[in-house]
C-alpha cells in the first residue's frame, strides 16, 4: 500500500508535482518579467537622449526649453498637439533655431537655466555659431 507520505518529514508525490508545476510557472514569470525589463530598457535607452532647444516665436522673440522628442514638442507649441507652454501659445508660429544634445535631464535643465540667462544678443550668437 502507498501513502502519500514517502517519508516523515519529506514531500509527498503530490506535492512533489505541484512543486514541479511551481518550477515551471515561475520560469514562465521570470520570462515574463525579463521580458518587461528589456522593453523598460528600451524604452529608457530611446528617452536617454535630451534636447536643450531655442524657438524664434512669430514676435521675434526667443523660447528656451528642454525635451526627448523634438518634433513633437514643436507641434505642441506650435498647437498641433495638446501641450505646449503658454508663452508660445500666443506667439505662434514657432521655428526652431537652436538645438543641443544632453545625456540626462539635470545637464539639460541646467544647460537650458544658463542659455535663459544669457542676453538676447549672446543667445543670437550661439544660434549663429
Amino acid at each position: 500500500m502507498i501513502t502519500s507520505t514517502l517519508f516523515s518529514g519529506h514531500l509527498s508525490m503530490a506535492e512533489l508535482v505541484k512543486d514541479k508545476d511551481n518550477v515551471k510557472d515561475k520560469s514562465k514569470d521570470n520570462e515574463a518579467i525579463n521580458k518587461v525589463s528589456e522593453s523598460k530598457q528600451a524604452c529608457s535607452l530611446s528617452k536617454s537622449t535630451w534636447f536643450v532647444y531655442l524657438l524664434r516665436c512669430a514676435d521675434d522673440t526667443l523660447y528656451c526649453g528642454v525635451t526627448t522628442n523634438l518634433e513633437k514638442r514643436l507641434r505642441q507649441h506650435n498647437g498641433e498637439l495638446v501641450g505646449g507652454a503658454k508663452y508660445t501659445k500666443v506667439r505662434r508660429p514657432c521655428v526652431l533655431v537652436y538645438t543641443e544634445t544632453s545625456q540626462d535631464r539635470r545637464s539639460a535643465t541646467q544647460r537650458e537655466y544658463a542659455i535663459k540667462q544669457l542676453t538676447r544678443k549672446q543667445k543670437f550668437a550661439l544660434i549663429n555659431a
